[in-house]
């Protein structure tokens, strides 16, 4: 949680544009529920929330965008906006826009769970944020998870051959555009950036202050790079890559969620008690043990569904996001080993993009609609889908097509387990969600300068789920880009270190950005 800090801070001003600029087609929540009038600002109109519970004074409203940016008419997308004013108006900066990560996290169920994350920011701006296309309640995906397969299909996990396991991941493709509808051709990040600047239009804002945390450091640097002049502020937490394909991310991404793994298991070490004992490195062979005896024997949790070793890979997976989770992973894993309990696992959850403060998936709205179940899921294939622009190329039978898919797992699985047993088969299954759909865009491969003002990057040495190698990656290829190095563990820093918050406060509120790489250090 923020800290309250005292530092001198210096007002900007800023020159609103007209509601004429703001994209048309805005539509106030408020007038589906019922509600009280809603209050107009710039074009949008603020009234009730979808989320059942909201904290007092956070409004909600929709902006209509364009469904497709290449010029051609084919309907639009409704927007889902939040926003909590400031809680010093007469000291406004502006708007802040937030994006909490995934892809698929939902912004208004977020900024819902816990605005004083930001307590600090809260003050001087507007904290504004927002349901990207696909996600939450701004036409969500879906790939009908829940309804049944259809008659004689198979699941990519129960598919015996690779002619099977095609036909599923076609199939699986095949229930995302039926249950999708229009929008999932035209989701991923460079639509989304281009969203963001129709809702930094719509607030009136002349540049976007931005704060985006893991996946929503991708979205912020796509901004920059289609935006440089109407970039702001800007402070990106948690950083993706820009450059490696989806095969190389899920690659580093293994070795950054064992080498998160190891680092718990150290810190474990040191408690009396730890189920694991003293020695890290027998440690690590017992983990895996217990996955693979869970994946063959599965216990069974309270409400009788059978808890595998790859329920048991998402729930530690969870845990690592956040050191302060620890204490809770190392007496789930002790009641697993020692009662054949999984009750604990379960409790952990499964793994998850929100950062920081949680929240759920806003499954019961109105005004917008309800969100499926499976729209996370489904929104964060599709995105990572969308912006990667490889995929298996063949050409011939679906024989050779399926053959070259055994060739891409053959060649690649080794890599995978020895990058990490416990959690590399995880990572190259997420290589195969994309095979069936269309090639991914290119753009963000190719960002390099930008030419966008400087930016405030923050990278955590112990992150489980973007390693730093990749915050220094996309720091050179901005161009303009300061590091916060943060020495501590768990996914994003700005929740975990005061030293993080106040390097990103201070940039934010003041403008102040220092120059070169700073330090943070473990365990304030």
């Amino acid at each position: 949680m923020p800290r309250t800090r005292t530092h001198r801070t210096r007002t900007r001003t800023r020159t609103r544009r007209t509601a004429a600029t703001a994209a048309v087609g805005v539509l106030a929540l408020a007038a589906a529920l019922g509600a009280a009038p809603a209050e107009q600002d710039h074009g949008l109109r603020w009234g009730a929330c979808p989320e059942p519970h909201v904290p007092d004074g956070m409004r909600c409203a929709t902006l209509d965008v364009p469904l497709d940016y290449s010029g051609t008419h084919k309907g639009h997308v409704r927007l889902a906006l939040a926003r909590i004013p400031a809680a010093e108006p007469h000291r406004r900066l502006g708007s802040l826009v937030l994006n909490y990560g995934g892809p698929g996290a939902p912004g208004i169920a977020n900024l819902a769970a816990d605005p004083k994350a930001f307590a600090e920011l809260g003050k001087r701006y507007d904290l504004v944020a927002f349901d990207p296309r696909g996600v939450g309640h701004s036409d969500p995906v879906s790939c009908g998870r829940g309804q049944g397969k259809g008659e004689g299909e198979e699941t990519v996990e129960t598919a015996e051959t690779a002619t099977a396991q095609l036909a599923a991941l076609r199939a699986e493709v095949r229930r995302c555009e039926r249950a999708s509808g229009p929008v999932l051709p035209y989701i991923g990040t460079v639509n989304v950036s281009r969203d963001m600047d129709r809702i930094r239009q719509a607030l009136g804002e002349d540049k976007l202050d931005f704060l985006g945390f893991s996946y929503g450091t991708r979205l912020g640097a796509v901004y920059a790079a289609q935006f440089p002049d109407k970039t702001g502020r800007m402070v990106l937490d948690g950083v993706d890559t820009l450059g490696e394909p989806l095969s190389e991310q899920a690659l580093v991404s293994a070795r950054g969620q064992q080498r998160a793994l190891d680092n718990f298991l150290t810190w474990c070490a040191h408690l009396p008690g730890c189920v694991y004992g003293t020695n890290t490195r027998t440690a690590k062979e017992k983990v895996a043990a217990l996955v693979e005896r869970l994946d063959h024997e599965p216990l069974i949790g309270d409400d009788g569904s059978p808890v595998t070793g790859q329920d048991a890979v998402a729930a530690i997976g969870a845990a690592l996001y956040s050191k302060a989770m620890w204490p809770d992973l190392a007496a789930a894993l002790a009641l697993v080993e020692r009662d054949h309990d999984p009750v604990g696992l379960l409790q952990l959850g499964g793994p998850t993009d929100v950062t920081p403060g949680g929240g759920g998936d806003g499954d019961g709205g109105t005004g917008t609609g309800a969100v499926p179940a499976d729209n996370a899921t489904s929104a964060l294939i599709a995105v990572n889908c969308a912006d990667d622009p490889d995929r298996l190329k063949t050409k011939g039978s679906q024989a050779a097509t399926a053959r070259a898919l055994v060739e891409v797992q053959n060649g690649l699985r080794d890599e995978f387990l020895e990058a990490s047993k416990i959690f590399g088969p995880n990572q190259l299954a997420t290589v195969l969600a994309c095979y069936g759909r269309p090639a991914g865009t290119d753009f963000i491969r190719r960002i390099d300068h930008p030419g966008a003002p400087r930016m405030l990057l923050v990278g955590t040495r112990g992150d489980p789920a973007t390693p730093y190698e990749w915050t220094e990656e996309t720091a050179k290829r901005l161009g303009s880009a300061v590091i916060v190095d943060f020495k501590g563990d768990g996914h994003t820093g700005y929740s975990s270190s005061r030293c993080v918050q106040e390097y990103v406060d201070r940039f934010l509120v003041d403008g102040r950005l220092p120059s070169g790489t700073r330090a943070c250090p473990a365990g304030e």
